[in-house]
């Protein structure tokens, strides 16, 4: 096959003219063609209809002809017939933070495209929050290499996530501006998720944000939105009138509907897929053109168990929705709301040559992918050889403490004299407008742990300034009750400080050290030992391997876990379960619905505890 002549991977606008002058008189016959693939049936998600003994007639990296098998007028270096396999769109994520893969963009490629998903709108607040200066260098990074998964960056609109937090790169209408000019392949803005910072002109995010949207609104880009426990009428308006284009946050039917009627763009997660799905069909809903199917966030242990973007489909399927359909949830759908119909989404002329061939529709059970105008994939192998990346310093030098941590950083202070004193105690996925209030005993002049009562000692270490500033609080029901333990991790959404949690300052200590002299990632120290970590070694959230090699690491984490007794209070949250608790991970959100949280000490929080949804402080213990 000839190399293509124009290398347009990154949609500069320059190549991107000569790219469409090319295909033009490819599609015309007037210059040769690369590829045709002939298939059995191709589903036209425009129409929803499928059309039989299609050919798709490949220039480069771009489709330029679709029609009847025969018709094309020109002539074609390479032929490929597929009689018995049906073909649809690459398939796309309208929202999803790559970071959670815990893999490096070519890695994550590896992973997903044999899955059928061939384009990814990045919600980059993740690495923006540890380097939000290279955010658009590090997601195109991988393309410029020539990994065939197109990773359409939005940068982080919660950079810092609240106006309490500091560290890691701030982003504004300036920086937000200068995205948006730099390269076609930004979409517009990551998910705005300080929902009182967009309303309230009081907010120390205020003006930040709506520079951010302003910036997005000038280059005619798309602002994401994040409307986690905003379920009143006046409120979901108020969502919608700020501009804030889609939620991905509906848990039931009736939230989904009421956001669906007030136009924003749903976008329905695995958890609550079935009973809306099912909810919806049962209102007769006849126009899904406003729903995306979308994965979020999915370690690579559980892509390499349940699919990628397939399994969402399957997922749908499953609950009663037509495959047609299904597909035009992760194809035309996200493309059309994302405003990316001119490279992908259909397999149409100008886009990508993005195609995946089902061997059984009903079931999606994927045979084989194409992308960028090459097979790349046999069932679940990947064929291309995946780009060498040396990753910067930049990227992989982003845990900054400054100096060795001790049991004395973890401890709390008593005030003189007292035998107990009262703590601001939370607990993970706590909601509630107020912290709760326990007392504690006082021992050697340091307020100390209940085991007996599930309470535990929980941490979050700057990772940013080099000063090594730690909060610490009480936290209920979340930690380990084995003496000498601890856990710690370097992904903590949304800031990505490092969390610890543990039974003994000691522990904690060594466990954030480990992480730090990784890089990154996760450290689990018991009986005073280090038994297991996990390297995140990119932006201290990702690892440069594969996704095999990164899940047998994980899985020595997890037994190592085992060996641990973890507290467990069973009421606090449907998602919460007994055992490993890794979901602590999403425990340190300051986002709303969150009010009370903990965050990195700072001049105005100095203890780190503070309610996000007021800025009022307070002490962890009084």
């Amino acid at each position: 096959m000839d190399t293509p002549a124009i290398n347009d991977i990154g949609l500069d606008s320059d190549v991107e003219i000569a790219v469409r002058q090319e295909l033009t008189l490819v599609a015309l016959g007037k210059l040769p063609a690369d590829t045709a693939l002939r298939v059995g049936r191709l589903l036209d998600v425009s129409t929803r209809t499928w059309r039989t003994n299609q050919e798709i007639i490949i220039k480069g990296r771009r489709i330029a002809y679709v029609g009847d098998a025969g018709s094309y007028p020109g002539t074609v270096a390479h032929r490929v017939h597929e009689p018995d396999l049906a073909a649809i769109p690459g398939l796309g994520e309208v929202h999803k933070h790559i970071e959670s893969s815990h893999l490096t963009p070519e890695w994550e490629a590896a992973l997903v495209l044999p899955r059928g998903n061939t384009w990814t709108c990045e919600a980059s607040h993740e690495f923006s929050n540890v380097n939000g200066a290279k955010t658009l260098e590090f997601w195109l990074k991988a393309r410029a290499a020539g990994s065939p998964l197109k990773i359409f960056p939005l940068p982080g609109s919660a950079v810092p996530p609240t106006g309490y937090e500091h560290g890691g790169g701030y982003l504004g209408y300036d920086e937000q501006k200068q995205f948006m000019s730099e390269s076609l392949m930004v979409a517009g803005l990551d998910e705005v998720m300080d929902w009182p910072g967009v309303w309230d002109r009081t907010s120390p995010s205020y003006d930040r944000l709506w520079g951010m949207i302003r910036a997005t609104f000038e280059k005619r880009g798309v602002v994401e939105g994040h409307a986690a426990g905003i379920r009143d009428i006046p409120t979901i308006n108020a969502f919608a009138a700020a501009g804030l284009a889609s939620d991905h946050e509906a848990w039931t039917v009736e939230e989904f509907w009421d956001k669906l009627t007030r136009g924003l763009f749903m976008e329905l997660r695995p958890h609550s897929l079935p009973e809306v799905i099912a909810g919806l069909l049962e209102k007769g809903l006849a126009d899904w053109s406003q729903i995306a199917l979308t994965t979020d966030d999915r370690s690579a242990s559980d892509t390499l168990k349940l699919g990628a973007t397939d399994y969402n489909v399957r997922l749908a399927i499953e609950a009663g929705l037509a495959p047609e359909i299904a597909i035009q949830c992760v194809t035309i759908n996200p493309a059309r709301h994302m405003r990316l119909t001119p490279w992908v989404g259909t397999i149409a002329p100008g886009r990508y040559a993005d195609i995946v061939l089902l061997s059984d529709v009903e079931k999606f059970e994927i045979a084989k992918v194409w992308a960028d105008g090459i097979q790349v994939s046999d069932g679940k192998r990947y064929l291309p050889e995946v780009p060498k990346i040396d990753w910067p310093d930049w990227a992989t030098k982003t845990i900054n403490i400054g100096r060795e941590l001790t049991a004395a950083d973890f401890a709390i202070a008593a005030h003189p004299g007292r035998q107990t004193m009262t703590a601001a105690v939370l607990r993970p996925f706590h909601w509630t407008d107020d912290f709760l209030t326990i007392d504690l005993p006082v021992e050697d002049g340091l307020v100390q742990r209940d085991a007996d009562r599930n309470i535990t000692k929980f941490s979050i270490i700057d990772r940013f300034s080099g000063e090594g500033a730690v909060s610490k609080m009480f936290w209920l029901g979340c930690g380990p009750r084995t003496p000498d333990t601890a856990l710690a991790c370097s992904m903590a959404h949304d800031k990505h400080n490092i969390w610890c949690v543990g039974s003994s300052d000691e522990a904690m200590a060594a466990a954030v050290n480990a992480v730090a002299a990784n890089d990154g990632g996760w450290a689990l120290v018991r009986d005073g030992k280090v038994v297991a970590r996990v390297r995140y070694e990119v932006a201290g959230l990702m690892s440069c391997r594969s996704a095999d090699a990164l899940h047998e690491e994980m899985q020595v984490l997890y037994a190592e876990g085992e060996k641990v007794e973890w507290m467990f209070e069973p009421s606090f949250h449907p998602r919460w379960s007994a055992g490993f608790p890794e979901r602590l991970a999403f425990a340190t959100l300051t986002c709303a619905p969150w009010r009370w949280v903990l965050v990195a000490p700072s001049d105005y929080a100095p203890e780190g505890l503070v309610n996000v949804q007021t800025g009022k402080t307070h002490p962890v213990v009084f």
